[in-house]
């Protein structure tokens, strides 16, 4: 059976159960990614000559396995993971975390339970790495950076600036434009790597590969790194990760003692790091980095900029993380930043949500490098993307809309309202700028004030101002307009004609919204049938993420017509599905065939498309049985207390049952003053038997359905099985869902005009007739009680 992404991920993360509790994220995180790596190169490599990696005897996950149990466990892991190490020239890499530690993993059997237990979870069969791929998806890769991302969750802002969020690197790796390399031979660099994802990302982007350059400065994370390019089956990418300080010692240099350049570059540094000159003098630095002037004693962010820019070709492109004080600060900052502005050297600047790093909570922007345009620069592109994230736990995350929208607006330089736009060099040059970058300068991204009118308050009527707000929709909707409002009796003022509670049913049983409603059907049934054919033909040859890809961007081509709707929010519907359920269905496939599961084709699929009246029937046994035990739960509602007719019925437990009624039947069949109460027993009973006929009818029925559909799973052809994934699982599952955000839209009109309603409903004259009415009525009662007023 396939490995779902989704079950990886939790077994995985199952892993750090075992060590969460005895040590820091930020330490078993080093545990849990070494065995990773030794079940992958083991799984991938173990038994093959000329392998890339070398699984040496004594040194794979088999020999893990064979210790579980062991009371040396420990020491033994250890053991295996050096020869390893020592095969393959990773010394100081994959040997970092100490499995025979105490302090950290236990003493004697609890030390022997706890890594048995680790590797008990990845012998999991489903844990097969051998084949990684699924042609282009990288599996394990992803599993990777989901782990990383957990770690950086956990190990808080101290610990956590080794990950980069993959939405930013994907931003980072787009609008440099390396999609359009064209050879092995160019390169790409990130001086502060980490641990490599955002690296990884970029490079990802390239068609024919580039190769990859990184430095890091902290050990353990060049490890980290090192073991990612590994993992993302790039090994000689692990050649060039150094481990050092990028200011004071620069790794990549030329023969002559220069920086190495690069075609091009990404960063997300330290932020306003304090001790960035530590171990050289910028004054005399070597390599002539600071020839714009030198960054601030305790705040490095420029110095980072500028050893970016110095190690970009004439023709480099790049992309630096960076917090927002670099486009406004003053003194050194401000002098550097006139300098580069100066030169053209900043195509762009994208201002990113707050809180979306692990290191800090604090907006940062993307400020986007081009050295080959400079000389003809006359403008910076800047997006203000900041108020576009959804919350996720205690950390802000930017949905696949949100990226898609960042990197559309970017790479095709679109303004866009309250959004983006191409500010002239002139304009951050005047002196009312001088320079300054601060992204609200340039664009007001604020909301629209919803200004209250006291004319309104005081006199009654909706402005119509704010009903001509609403044009979007009237151009969609025009004769609805006339159907909510009348002229009022005041110009520029208009009244409801539409009660608040009946607006919403009005507008979504307009004719207008109904052709609306069929339209927005009609674009998604056109896209549904052009890849529906398509998404049949997937085979073990297909690639997933390609997949994917086509159907999302004809998805945002097809919707940019669609009135009303935000092309980006509908992309979203399907990115989310593709997520949650689809992503899942399309590996299995690709890796199983189309064979009926489950999971790929669960019961309800089959009952809905083959057993759908044996469904309606149980449904209909089950509705009578629901309104039978209604109507039980009713009389004794009706005939609850001590007194009641009900109450000598009940047995012990104070509970009516069917026995206990048959039971006082026969008590009082000869009882002449009680006939009311056998009446009302007999009733009763009489219910109880059909309820319980009722059910034993819907459990035979349902039972038989389930053996029908256990039949019907055996004899499924491959076309029905497309049948039921593509058409009536995710096409159905999907236009519920496009057809929802349509609704939603709409939602948004009936709530607005219901607001201007209830705001302007009551004049103030009305308000002081109604505050004399209560005031009279109180007046009355405090008289009658007798009280003076």
């Amino acid at each position: 059976m396939a490995l779902k992404k989704s079950e990886l991920y939790s077994s995985l993360w199952a892993s750090c159960d075992e060590l969460r509790g005895s040590m820091d994220a930020s330490q078993y995180k080093d545990y849990v990614l070494t065995l990773l790596f030794v079940k992958y190169v083991s799984d991938k490599y173990a038994g093959k000559r000329d392998a890339i990696i070398q699984v040496p005897a004594g040194g794979s996950f088999a020999d893990m396995s064979a210790l579980k149990g062991d009371k040396n466990i420990g020491e033994k892991v250890d053991t295996i993971i050096a020869k390893l190490a020592e095969a393959n020239d990773l010394r100081g890499v994959i040997d970092a975390a100490n499995f025979n530690n105490e302090e950290k993993l236990g003493k004697g059997k609890e030390m022997q339970d706890r890594i048995s237990k680790l590797i008990a979870i990845f012998e999991n069969p489903a844990l097969d790495f051998s084949r990684n791929h699924a042609d282009g998806d990288d599996l394990l890769g992803d599993a990777y950076e989901y782990l990383m991302r957990h770690f950086a969750t956990e190990s808080g802002k101290s610990k956590g600036q080794f990950y980069t969020p993959s939405e930013v690197s994907r931003i980072m790796a787009k609008v440099i434009g390396i999609s359009h390399a064209t050879s092995q031979t160019q390169t790409i660099y990130d001086p502060t790597c980490g641990s490599g994802s955002l690296l990884l990302k970029a490079a990802d982007e390239a068609p024919k590969g580039v190769t990859v350059y990184g430095q890091e400065n902290d050990n353990a994370t060049t490890a980290l790194a090192k073991m990612n390019m590994i993992l993302h089956d790039n090994p000689s990418a692990a050649l060039d990760i150094h481990q050092g300080n990028t200011l004071a010692a620069p790794a990549h240099k030329n023969a002559d003692g220069s920086l190495k350049t690069f075609d091009f570059a990404v960063a997300n540094p330290p932020f306003s790091t304090k001790s960035w000159s530590n171990g050289f003098n910028p004054a005399e630095d070597e390599y002539g980095r600071f020839e714009y002037g030198i960054p601030p004693e305790k705040n490095g962010d420029y110095a980072f900029l500028l050893h970016v820019i110095k190690s970009l070709k004439s023709t480099g492109k790049g992309a630096v993380i960076l917090p927002h004080g670099v486009l406004f600060r003053g003194n050194a900052e401000a002098g550097i930043r006139r300098e580069i502005l100066r030169r053209g050297y900043i195509k762009g600047i994208i201002g990113l949500p707050a809180n979306l790093f692990y290191g800090t909570g604090i907006p940062a922007c993307i400020v986007v490098l081009d050295k080959e345009n400079a000389a003809n620069r006359t403008g910076i592109f800047m997006i203000d993307a900041s108020k576009q994230f959804v919350k996720d736990g205690n950390k802000n995350r930017l949905r696949a809309q949100d990226i898609h929208k960042i990197v559309d607006v970017f790479t095709k330089q679109i303004e866009v309202a309250k959004y983006s736009r191409m500010v002239p060099l002139a304009e951050i040059a005047a002196p009312a700028n001088d320079y300054n970058l601060n992204i609200p300068r340039y664009i007001d991204s604020s909301d629209a004030e919803d200004i209250h009118d006291i004319a309104a308050h005081l006199k009654g009527g909706i402005p119509v101002r704010d009903i001509d707000a609403l044009t979007n929709y009237w151009e969609v909707f025009p004769s609805l307009r006339k159907v909510l409002f009348a002229d009022g009796d005041r110009a520029g003022y208009c009244n409801a004609k539409i009660v608040t509670s009946e607006v919403k049913p009005t507008i979504f049983n307009h004719p207008e919204f109904t052709a609306y409603a069929n339209k927005v059907r009609e674009v998604f049934t056109a896209w549904k049938n052009a890849h529906t054919p398509v998404l049949k033909i997937i085979t073990a040859g297909s690639s997933p993420k390609s997949a994917i890809a086509a159907i999302s961007e004809d998805l945002l081509t097809r919707f940019a017509s669609a009135p009303l709707l935000d092309r980006y929010d509908v992309y979203q519907q399907l990115m989310s599905y593709w997520v949650e359920i689809m992503q899942d269905d399309v590996f299995a496939i690709v890796s199983d065939g189309w064979n009926a599961t489950a999971e790929l084709t669960p019961s309800p699929l089959i009952i809905g498309r083959y057993f759908a009246d044996a469904q309606k029937a149980i449904e209909a046994f089950q509705a009578q049985a629901d309104e039978l035990a209604r109507q039980v739960e009713e009389i004794e509602e009706e005939h609850s207390g001590d007194e009641s007719l009900l109450e000598d019925a009940r047995n012990d437990k104070s509970k009516l049952t069917k026995a206990s009624i048959k039971a006082r039947l026969k008590a009082i069949k000869d009882d002449r003053e009680a006939a009311d109460e056998r009446t009302l027993l007999n009733k009763l009973d009489g219910l109880m038997e059909k309820e319980v006929a009722t059910n034993k009818q819907v459990k035979e029925a349902v039972k038989m359905l389930g053996k029908q559909v256990v039949e019907k799973y055996r004899t499924l052809t491959e076309a029905e099985i497309k049948t039921l994934v593509v058409d009536d699982k995710w096409m159905k599952a999907l236009e519920r869902d496009v057809m929802s955000e349509m609704e939603r839209v709409t939602q948004a009109l009936a709530s607005r005009i219901k607001e201007l309603e209830e705001r302007y409903t009551k004049a103030l004259p009305k308000l002081e007739e109604t505050v004399v009415e209560y005031q009279n009525k109180v007046e009355g009662h405090l008289k009658k009680m007798g009280f003076a007023w």
